[in-house]
């Protein structure tokens, strides 16, 4: 869809979708910078059904932005989150064996290392199906999560795991506070980057968060995303591109302290950040040493982003000639899982039913739809070996270990596997 489309189907009622950010997220300047254009996209998690095909698909920009004084790395659009969290999200945590044991390790850490007694209460802001929290219910403490998308909290609540199906925010938090009490850990999940207010989080955060308590946030890293090309995790829901550096004067300026950073192999490359009431505990040298790092590597001069632009170009070009030369030899290519980030990387590099069969999928949430901006259509991983397919495409790379080992059948009847990131290789 080009930009006068665009702005024409906006004209006839979907001004409310989206609105423009022409501040930065965490220090409010307004002098800002985009070095990557991805283009008009679908929505990454809008998988649709077969009723929906024939229907217009919105689609939004999809640009990256820096901060030319707080070097804060985010989206230049927002999409309102009604719209992404609460009309039939399709995204389950649990889905991996490998997320499963990453999350369980997650939470019996955290009360290792900070000690907290059995029966103390542990909420988690986008708490998704209970994943983590139902490791810290394991450990003995209390839980309790919070999660948008209606759906996905009836799932968790099946799982014994008590959500609340709302949006953070700061009345909410002193709901909590009064019916609950404050709690000693706070985490947030792969979802303090996709907090459009983060003021208003942190505020609620302060205000339900123990004085001994901590905030623990787990990202993906602006670092790994730049290193090793992790373009395909840019889309509308990470509005935000996390780094020390920014982060150190916002939670200063919200009256709290990052005091420590743990750096965690999940999605690609992430780090986890340790948030607590200023003065609370020391901050470790950790913490400053990352901060110099990113200073000495130029994480987030111009030239660093722009050359990072141009590899992502780069990257489209050699990854859709590859793809093309195995479909000219007669190859039939499928992808493997739908991840949000395998509909980045589908739709930016143009790829679609001209070139791959169907994609596959284990979640029963996304099979039987058609994949946002293509149309693609998904199955169970089980099409693979009926469907006479050569090559498989896998979009969830940050978990191909799993999956190859899981799909061996594929692989001893001759397919073979296209890993995408960092650069397309055959296994």
């Amino acid at each position: 869809m080009n930009t006068n489309t665009y702005i024409k189907n906006n004209l006839q009622g979907e001004s409310n979708w989206y609105k423009s950010h022409i501040h930065c997220r965490l220090c409010g300047y307004d002098n800002i910078t985009m070095f990557l254009d991805l283009g008009f996209t679908a929505l990454a998690d809008r998988f649709i059904t077969r009723e929906q095909l024939h229907e217009p698909e919105v689609t939004y920009p999809l640009r990256v932005v820096r901060c030319n004084e707080c070097h804060f790395i985010q989206l230049d659009h927002t999409v309102a989150p009604e719209i992404l969290y609460q009309q039939d999200y399709p995204y389950e945590s649990s889905t991996t064996q490998t997320g499963r044991e990453h999350f369980n390790q997650f939470a019996r850490s955290i009360v290792e290392e900070f000690g907290f007694s059995k029966g103390s209460l542990a909420i988690d802001i986008g708490s998704n199906v209970g994943v983590l929290l139902g490791g810290f219910k394991n450990q003995g403490m209390r839980v309790l999560g919070i999660d948008p998308a209606i759906n996905i909290a009836r799932i968790a609540e099946k799982n014994g795991i008590p959500t609340i199906a709302d949006f953070f925010n700061e009345e909410l938090a002193s709901r909590i506070a009064e019916e609950h009490g404050k709690a000693m850990a706070i985490t947030a999940s792969n979802v303090f980057a996709h907090i459009d207010r983060l003021d208003i989080l942190m505020r609620g955060v302060r205000r339900l968060l123990h004085e001994d308590g901590i905030f623990v946030v787990e990202a993906p890293y602006l670092r790994n995303l730049i290193r090793v090309l992790e373009y395909d995790t840019i889309y509308h829901e990470h509005l935000s591109y996390l780094s020390i550096s920014p982060l150190i004067r916002f939670f200063d300026r919200m009256g709290m302290a990052l005091f420590d950073v743990k750096e965690v192999d999940i999605h690609g490359g992430s780090f986890r950040l340790f948030v607590c009431h200023k003065g609370r505990y020391p901050v470790l040298t950790k913490v400053l040493d990352m901060q110099r790092q990113e200073q000495e590597e130029k994480l987030h001069d111009l030239e660093t982003l722009n050359t990072f632009a141009q590899r992502v170009r780069n990257h489209r070009n050699q990854l859709r000639h590859l793809l093309e030369s195995l479909r000219h030899e007669g190859k039939r290519i499928a992808g493997v899982s739908a991840p949000a980030k395998g509909m980045t990387l589908l739709n930016y590099c143009r790829i679609g039913t001209e070139t791959l069969e169907f994609i596959t999928e284990k979640t029963p949430l996304k099979i039987g739809r058609y994949a946002p901006g293509n149309s693609l259509p998904i199955l169970p991983d089980s099409a693979l070996m009926t469907g006479n397919i050569d090559y498989a495409l896998l979009l969830a790379w940050n978990f191909k270990d799993e999956i190859m080992n899981n799909l061996s059948e594929f692989r001893k009847k001759g397919g073979r596997f296209i890993i995408p990131i960092p650069n397309p290789v055959i296994v």
